[in-house]
């Protein structure tokens, strides 16, 4: 015997508006982290950095900027000025130190 019952697809639930979307109304407000901005859309860490370098390409025809106040070294302060990359250093490289504080994200509109 066999069934002949017709599968239904599952329908997608309905979004008001994309992960992108709600990544850049987040970062409108206070400076967040990797894992601050992570938590509230509920996507991986890495997922995160993906849209963040795709916002931080597109957010110049909208007349704003990204904003990443950069990573700092718990241990002796060395502040990551001149990183390109926005995921968190692993080490530091003046002390070697592996306490680093996450960069921070916002928004600023240009001026």
């Amino acid at each position: 015997m066999t069934r002949s019952r017709a599968r239904k697809e599952p329908v997608p639930a309905e979004r008001a508006e994309t992960l992108r979307q709600r990544i850049r109304a987040l970062l409108a407000g206070p400076p967040l982290s990797l894992k601050e901005i992570s938590g509230e859309v509920r996507i991986s860490e890495k997922d995160v950095l993906g849209h963040l370098e795709h916002l931080e390409r597109s957010l110049h025809r909208q007349g704003c900027s990204l904003v990443v106040e950069p990573a700092e070294c718990g241990r002796c302060g060395f502040v990551f000025t001149k990183r390109e990359r926005l995921k968190k250093p692993g080490r530091c490289p003046v002390c070697r130190g592996e306490v680093i504080h996450e960069p921070l994200f916002s928004v600023r509109e240009l001026t």
